[in-house]
C-alpha cells in the first residue's frame, strides 16, 4: 500500500450478483450504526471519513458486518447499510451520506444541495467534488469499468470522502475507488490516497504524474485547434493500423459524433485539463479521442499505468488471494475493541450500546 498522501484508493473485487438477504441487511444496518457512533464519539466524524476512505479498513468493516469478504456487493451493501443506519442521526453525528447505487447515485447533487440548506453550509464545493471524482474515475482513468455506484460522505465542517464502484462485464470484476478530500490537492494529478485490488491491467491513466505533458497537450488541442482540424485528424487516425491494445482502440471512436463537444470546448476555452474534464458532455470518448491525437499526432503519450495493486485486508479462508493473516486479523479485532472501550459515551450509554450489540448476536 502506498503511503503517499496524494493518492486515492482502488479495490478490484469479483462481480457477484444478487443482494444481501433482509435478515442480514437489517443486522448490518444496526451494527453499522453502533460502530459509527463509537468511532465518531471517540475520534470525530473526520476520522470516520478517513477510515472509510481507506480500502483496507472499508473491507474489514464489511467483514465485521458479515458480508462476503471479497464480493463486489460489499461496497453497495455496506454503503447502503451505513446510510440507512445513521438516518435521523446525521446532525448529532456531524456525518452525512448522499448517493448510492444506480439511479440513486444520480441524485447525489440534489441531496447535497438539500443538506446544504438544512445545515447552512455551502454545498457548491461538495457538488463539485462529487462530480469531479466521478469524472476522473470514468473518463480520466479508463480501464474498462463503468461506474454504477457513487456514495459521497461529508461532515458538517465540509470535509468529504467518496466511495464509488465500476463494473467490467467482460472480466466479471468490479473496481472500487476511494477518495479523501483532505488529501486531494489536485483533482487531475495523483488525487488518490491508497490502493487495493485483486487484478492489474493496462489503463489510460491521465491523472498519473507522468501524464502531465499529455494533460497540457490535450487541453491545447481542445482549445487551440479548430474543431474541423481535430475531426480531420481523428478520421485520419481511424485509417491507421494501430497496435492491438485495448486502451488505444478506435473501434468505438466516431469523429462526427464528437463535433458538438469539440465545438463546445473550443468556444469555452477551458484553461486547464481539470476544467476541460469538468465541462458538460466531456466524457470517456472525448478524452480518449484527444489522448489519441496527443500521442499519435503530437508524440505526447499519456500514462498507461494501471493505478492498482494486489492485496486484501486479512486474506481468505481458502488461501485466496493468500492464507488468513492471523496476526493482522487479531490486531484489527483489538483496534475495534479498544475503540469501543475508549468511547466517550457515558457509562450508562456505553452499557446500552454494548447491550444492543449483544442482542444482535442472540437474534
Amino acid at each position: 500500500m502506498s503511503t503517499n498522501s496524494q493518492r486515492t484508493g482502488v479495490a478490484n473485487l469479483p462481480l457477484h450478483y444478487g443482494k444481501a438477504p433482509r435478515w442480514l441487511f437489517d443486522r448490518m444496518v444496526k451494527l453499522a450504526r453502533e460502530i459509527t457512533i463509537v468511532v465518531v464519539s471517540d475520534f470525530g466524524p473526520e476520522e470516520m471519513l478517513r477510515r472509510l476512505s481507506h480500502p483496507y479498513w472499508f473491507q474489514a468493516f464489511g467483514c465485521v458486518l458479515g458480508y462476503d469478504w471479497h464480493s463486489s456487493g460489499v461496497t453497495t451493501t455496506l454503503c447502503g447499510a451505513l446510510k440507512e443506519g445513521i438516518k435521523c442521526l446525521e446532525r448529532d453525528l456531524g456525518l452525512f451520506v448522499a448517493g448510492g447505487k444506480g439511479k440513486t447515485s444520480r441524485k447525489t447533487p440534489a441531496e447535497l444541495e438539500s443538506w446544504g440548506e438544512l445545515i447552512s453550509i455551502d454545498a457548491a464545493p461538495l457538488v463539485y467534488a462529487s462530480r469531479m471524482s466521478a469524472k476522473v474515475d470514468s473518463a480520466a482513468i479508463q480501464s474498462g469499468y463503468q461506474l454504477y455506484h457513487h456514495t459521497f460522505l461529508f461532515t458538517a465542517g465540509g470535509k468529504w470522502g467518496v466511495v464509488q464502484q465500476g463494473m467490467n462485464e467482460n472480466t466479471r470484476y468490479a473496481r472500487r475507488y476511494h477518495w479523501l478530500g483532505e488529501t486531494v490537492k489536485d483533482f487531475v494529478n495523483e488525487p488518490h490516497f491508497a490502493i487495493l485490488t485483486e487484478a492489474r491491467g493496462q489503463a489510460l491513466n491521465l491523472v498519473a504524474s507522468e501524464s502531465d505533458p499529455a494533460r497540457t497537450t490535450i487541453t491545447g488541442i481542445a482549445t487551440n485547434e479548430k474543431p474541423e482540424k481535430v475531426l480531420a485528424e481523428l478520421k485520419r487516425i481511424k485509417t491507421l493500423h494501430l497496435p492491438a491494445r485495448h486502451y488505444l482502440t478506435t473501434d468505438d471512436l466516431h469523429p462526427d459524433s464528437l463535433s458538438k463537444i469539440l465545438l463546445s470546448t473550443y468556444e469555452r476555452q477551458p484553461p486547464d485539463f481539470e476544467q476541460l474534464l469538468g465541462l458538460p458532455g466531456v466524457g470517456a470518448k472525448t478524452i480518449r479521442a484527444l489522448s489519441l491525437i496527443s500521442e499519435l499526432v503530437y508524440g505526447v503519450a499519456p500514462s498507461y499505468r494501471d493505478p492498482a495493486r494486489y492485496s486484501f485486508a486479512h486474506g481468505g479462508k481458502d488461501g485466496i488471494p493468500y492464507p488468513v493473516d492471523r496476526q493482522t486479523y487479531d490486531q484489527s479485532i483489538e483496534i475495534l475493541s479498544k475503540a469501543i472501550n475508549k468511547t466517550k459515551l457515558g457509562i450508562q450509554e456505553k452499557r446500552e450500546a454494548m447491550g444492543r450489540l449483544s442482542k444482535l448476536g442472540s437474534v
